[in-house]
């Protein structure tokens, strides 16, 4: 869920005409100029062509930049073997090794998962001369008054980290501990990983999604205008690109993505509504904001691998919250 809270930071930096949507990211981000492009998405790496334009903001923002996650087993795709291999040791590192590889696909031609925030990240942390951290704290935490929404836990606080599981691989799948308060999120992070490294509580994420939900205002503190916040929540992908993209056949027959989050393009259970966005994450987390109903809904447990929107539970949990609208 820190996808959206990112994507919400670059759009602050738009308004304010530090960055444009439709402007390459080449000045901020000269790694990711003059780039190749894979001839075959699954062949060698050093089978490639030019790319046809560069990456825009928009590209980065709407997941369309050209390379992302690839699911794949081990030693399969090289390019999933390459970029499962950079290392998140500080971002001017990062980014100039995600550089150095080719893009999996032509900018715009299709959505990728994941990689496109850290980019986000990367190109915030360079337009605002202070780290990402630094830069969401300023633009929306302190305004929102989201006091404990940062990309680790200091020692005062530590004992309220909560303790993050995993289901066990062995025969009994009883729970085993994945991350807890002397873990990762425990000291300051070399790299702060837009796709996913912030850590939150359900009063802070929910002042974030009530400030979308009001337009970008909350507690009478403004931090987007409405029409920003209009066009992060809408779909900005095509019938083209989806027919390409997504983890399964048919991913976004039902929905679309915006600036850092999905949205909802057809109505195919009791909720959310057509226009409802939001976004899960890896520890069962999850938040959809319904304009609609005027409606959020933020889910916080711990257990990895939980935020996979198919499970019965989430079918269950969705069908609580609508069922319980009463006109």
């Amino acid at each position: 869920m820190s996808k959206p809270i990112v994507a919400a930071c670059a759009m602050t930096l738009v308004e304010d005409c530090t960055l444009r949507l439709d402007d390459p990211v080449d000045d901020l981000l000269p790694e990711l100029a003059g780039m190749t492009v894979l001839a075959d998405p699954h062949g060698p790496l050093d089978d490639t062509v030019p790319a046809e334009r560069p990456i825009t903001l928009r590209d980065v923002l709407d997941g369309t930049l050209g390379t992302g996650m690839v699911p794949a087993e081990p030693g399969t795709v090289p390019i999933a073997d390459a970029l499962g291999a950079l290392e998140y040791q500080s971002p001017d590192a990062w980014i100039r090794q995600l550089g150095d590889l080719p893009l999996v696909h032509q900018p715009g031609e299709r959505w990728m998962y994941d990689t496109a925030a850290n980019v986000t990240g990367v190109l915030i942390a360079r337009a605002t001369g202070m780290s990402l951290g630094d830069a969401i704290r300023e633009r929306l935490c302190k305004p929102l008054g989201m006091i404990d929404t940062a990309f680790n836990v200091g020692s005062e606080s530590i004992d309220r980290l909560a303790t993050a599981y995993e289901q066990d691989n062995a025969a009994t799948g009883a729970p085993v501990v994945e991350d807890g308060p002397d873990g990762r999120f425990s000291r300051p992070r070399l790299f702060e990983s837009g796709g996913g490294g912030l850590v939150s509580t359900p009063q802070d994420y929910l002042a974030f999604a009530s400030a979308l939900l009001g337009g970008g205002v909350h507690g009478g503190e403004r931090v987007l205008s409405r029409p920003a916040v209009t066009l992060m929540t809408s779909d900005h992908l095509t019938a083209t690109q989806k027919a390409v993209s997504g983890f399964w056949p048919g991913y976004f027959d039902a929905i679309g993505w915006g600036f850092g989050m999905s949205v909802r393009t057809r109505r195919t259970h009791l909720g959310p509504s057509v226009g409802s966005y939001g976004w899960p994450g890896f520890y069962g987390t999850a938040w959809y904001n319904d304009p609609a109903e005027d409606l959020t809904a933020v889910v916080f447990m711990q257990r990895a691998h939980a935020g996979d929107q198919r499970l019965p539970m989430w079918h269950d949990f969705w069908t609580t919250v609508y069922q319980a609208i009463d006109d």
